[in-house]
């Protein structure tokens, strides 16, 4: 029988021949990530210093730590809290990287992400480096582990292989795919179980379509997800540009899977998630029209160069509604520098957008606060209460294009047509 690649990466990581779905191994992490937080990351140095007794990590180039959180104010106590971060790390030799953007996405930027690789982090929406071949793994509370041991304990999870076909129609884009699969699997259709990305619709999706989907995994209850990756330019271009060549890594055609799923990007359609859950997906019809007024495109799970692009493309000539709140965040300051260059922020602060510097802050609340009363449409990560501000407040999560397309007119449209009149 045929091994996933998860299964073959974690094999290697385990130095063993082979492994199977629920065996459990001690694995090898590659990459070791983080991002500085209160209650996370504070708590590891005192606990590897005071109850390990910890002094040096085990090649600490595998780690990596990111200040992405608590940026965008002169908060005393944040930047304290950043400063004894920066300490813990000087002294355990771990690089730190800030003004970068937001870590998920930074990390691949700077080569922590590779085909065959196996990173670990604390946060599951680590898991949008799946879509470059990498098995990266949230690990909750159990980071400490990969602090003070070799090799952290886990199960080898099932696999859910979901083969995708065709092409997106204009005007869908990827989160648009992510609700579908929600939607049509169930939001515990892969409970604990890793989401393999697979099929010919690959080649019509970027490596931010998959980013995208990938990190959002955890709404389908999957422990996280991973493209199955075909020896395309793309691919080859990752495993160069990674810090280790960990070669071309893929499931066999006889791998075992606990589930199999296809589907045909071409029946896609743009969906809404209403409050005040992930599973709540809707079609965008049957919200059109509802009032909102604040717009975000941001977050880990968005805020890329073709979201910006998507955005920009609608609102490109026209003007935000008055009083309807646009911010528009870039995932990191490369992304942002990109975006500038193609004249992009141009368009959309003349259309009366916001585009600050990279930062989760708005993802949470911390920047761009809502009001009580009010009604966001985000490309965040979650649209619980009090996500984005005070707890009577109404978040619902769409594709960067509904977005723009909900900014002109201060409620929520369809970016179908605005794209079909740019046609006309």
């Amino acid at each position: 029988m045929g091994k996933t690649i998860t299964e073959k990466i974690l094999a290697r990581a385990a130095g063993l021949p082979e492994v199977s779905a629920g065996q459990e191994i001690a694995a090898r992490p590659d990459y070791v990530l983080a991002y500085d937080w209160p209650g996370q990351t504070d708590v590891i140095f005192r606990e590897i210093r005071e109850s390990f007794g910890v002094d040096r990590l085990d090649e600490p180039e595998r780690f990596a730590m990111f200040i992405d959180h608590m940026t965008s104010g002169e908060n005393p106590k944040d930047l304290a809290f950043h400063a004894r971060t920066r300490q813990s790390c000087r002294e355990y030799g771990i690089e730190v990287y800030e003004g970068l953007g937001i870590g998920h996405h930074v990390a691949g930027e700077l080569g922590y992400a590779a085909p065959g690789a196996f990173a670990v982090h604390f946060d599951g929406h680590i898991s949008q480096l799946g879509a470059y071949g990498t098995l990266a793994i949230g690990l909750r509370r159990s980071l400490i582990e990969a602090f003070v041991s070799p090799a952290v304990t886990l199960t080898v999870p099932r696999t859910v292989r979901v083969d995708l076909a065709g092409r997106l129609a204009p005007g869908v884009m990827a989160r648009d795919v992510f609700h579908q699969l929600v939607d049509t699997l169930g939001p515990d259709s892969c409970r604990f179980q890793m989401v393999e990305f697979g099929g010919e619709g690959l080649g019509e999706l970027t490596t931010d379509d998959l980013q995208t989907m990938g990190g959002l995994a955890m709404f389908l209850g999957a422990l996280s997800a991973i493209v199955d990756p075909p020896d395309d330019a793309r691919h080859r271009e990752a495993r160069r540009r990674g810090r280790r060549d960990f070669g071309h890594v893929a499931s066999d055609a006889d791998a075992c899977y606990s589930a199999r799923h296809r589907l045909d990007l071409g029946t896609v359609e743009p969906l809404v998630v209403a409050p005040h859950t992930p599973r709540n997906v809707r079609r965008l019809a049957d919200c059109a029209g509802l009032e909102v007024h604040r717009g975000y495109i941001g977050s880990c799970a968005s805020g890329r160069i073709e979201d910006i692009r998507a955005a920009a493309r609608i609102l490109r000539g026209r003007r935000i509604k008055p009083g309807f709140v646009l911010n528009v965040v870039p995932t990191s300051a490369a992304i942002l520098r990109a975006a500038e260059e193609e004249g992009l922020v141009a368009i959309l602060t003349e259309a009366g957008a916001n585009v600050p510097r990279s930062t989760c802050d708005y993802c949470y609340g911390r920047a761009g606060t809502m009001g009580a009363g009010e009604r966001a449409v985000s490309t965040g990560t979650l649209n619980v209460q009090g996500r984005m501000g005070h707890v009577d407040t109404e978040i619902y999560l769409c594709s960067a294009a509904t977005i723009a397309a909900s900014a002109i007119e201060g409620r929520i449209a369809d970016p179908r047509g605005y794209l079909a009149e740019d046609k006309e």
